[in-house]
């Protein structure tokens, strides 16, 4: 697995639209739709990478908590399902359906909007404030496979109360790190390296 660290994109740029499909019901969302009262995260995810997959149960609470307050949570895998099958829409849904996802786990099949997200990693996390501004790219937590560190979910969840309560947000922020996001071939972005 690639240990690829997230690019941090710049704070206050506004959230790229999308329109993606959901495989788990068969519908299109949009950003528009998805926005939420207070902010909206949207996540970089796929099914098979380890970084996700160690973070994930904790990270399914804490949307549902959040969710609860006004933030509305938007995951979407950009995965290459031609040569990673287990990323393919029909195994989202499952996955969606198995770990009880209350927020849609969308398909990015043409990797565009990874790309306008300037994402580089799964899990790639980005926070935005009612008004769809970046305030928080970093870090779930600090937990990574095998680091014996605690998942707590304490770097996002510092961020989210903080833009939920009208704090200010915190200025050191930690990129994430995951698997590299699986790139079509000769689809790289130019800003991945």
């Amino acid at each position: 697995m690639a240990r690829t660290p997230s690019t941090m994109l710049d704070l206050g740029v506004t959230a790229p639209d999308f329109t993606l499909p959901e495989p788990l019901g068969g519908e299109t969302r949009s950003l528009t739709q998805l926005k939420g009262e207070k902010g909206t995260l949207v996540i970089f995810i796929c099914n098979h990478c380890p970084f996700v997959l160690h973070i994930l149960d904790s990270f399914v609470e804490f949307a549902a908590e959040y969710q609860s307050r006004g933030l509305n949570v938007v995951a979407i895998s950009a995965n290459d399902v031609s040569n990673y099958p287990d990323d393919s829409p029909e195994k989202m849904a499952q996955l969606a359906q198995d770990k009880e996802f209350t927020f849609p786990y969308l398909y990015d099949a043409t990797q565009e909007v990874a790309k306008a997200y300037q994402a580089a990693c799964t899990p790639d996390l980005y926070l935005f404030d009612d008004s769809l501004k970046l305030v928080y790219r970093g870090q779930y937590d600090a937990a990574r496979p095998g680091n014996d560190i605690p998942v707590t979910g304490e770097d996002l969840r510092r961020a989210s109360d903080a833009l939920l309560d009208g704090a200010p947000l915190p200025a050191d922020q930690i990129p994430s790190l995951g698997c590299n996001i699986k790139w079509k071939a000769g689809n790289e972005p130019e800003y991945f390296g």
